[in-house]
């Protein structure tokens, strides 16, 4: 079966390295803030001006004053610091962190990014730090549904949606896949529910299975 957003944001905090400094978009990647391992030693940066983000806070732990970059209430771990939007942007912009996670509209095989605006004209853009962060991750992790409410494939051969970035994507999470993506094309890493063939006749770019080790 497919997998919920609770499961694949499972799957994402399985393949994040320990020690690495992770920024979360809004949506469906700040969900994995709540599956990350104690003792991993992963520290995550928020775009509103946080290190050291704790998962998501409930009950008595809701603290108006402490949210996400998405305004979901959060909580804090020990050390965590804070700072202003400007040296959150610059820790962005600077290459001082390992992974985002974000969410997109569309990626390309080549893993060009498409996230900020349909195009349509009567859709709101919105950019936010997505650009920054694209460029300023050392790895760039888009997590979605593969398929759109139509039924039509969001891993495409090319966006048709204005750009986020260009070649910055190394690795697709969806409910149905993990695929690594770049310069060598698409490869599918995991399943989830359907067979590499199956998945192959649904998709409009060319499918290779990762090597075994």
């Amino acid at each position: 079966m497919a997998l919920t957003p609770d499961e694949l944001a499972a799957v994402v905090a399985r393949d994040i390295p320990a020690g690495s400094y992770v920024n979360l978009g809004i949506g469906r990647p700040t969900k994995v803030a709540d599956h990350l391992p104690a003792g991993s030693g992963i520290v995550l940066h928020t775009e509103n001006g946080m290190l050291n983000m704790g998962p998501a806070a409930t009950g008595a732990q809701i603290d108006p004053d402490l949210t996400n970059a998405g305004k979901v209430p959060v909580t804090e771990l020990p050390g965590a610091s804070y700072f202003h939007h400007a040296d959150s942007f610059a820790m962005m912009r600077g290459g001082h962190l390992d992974v985002c996670v974000m969410g997109a509209f569309q990626v390309s095989a080549a893993g060009d990014l498409a996230n900020w605006h349909t195009g349509a004209a009567d859709a709101i853009p919105a950019v936010g730090g997505a650009m920054d962060l694209a460029i300023g991750a050392k790895q760039v992790f888009v997590m979605m549904t593969l398929f759109d409410r139509e039924g039509r494939s969001k891993l495409v051969p090319s966006c048709t949606y204005p750009l986020t970035g260009r070649g910055c994507v190394s690795r697709v999470y969806t409910d149905v896949a993990v695929i690594d993506v770049g310069p060598s094309g698409a490869v599918v890493r995991e399943t989830f529910g359907i067979t590499l063939d199956a998945l192959s006749a649904r998709l409009p770019v060319p499918l290779r299975a990762a090597a075994s080790s």
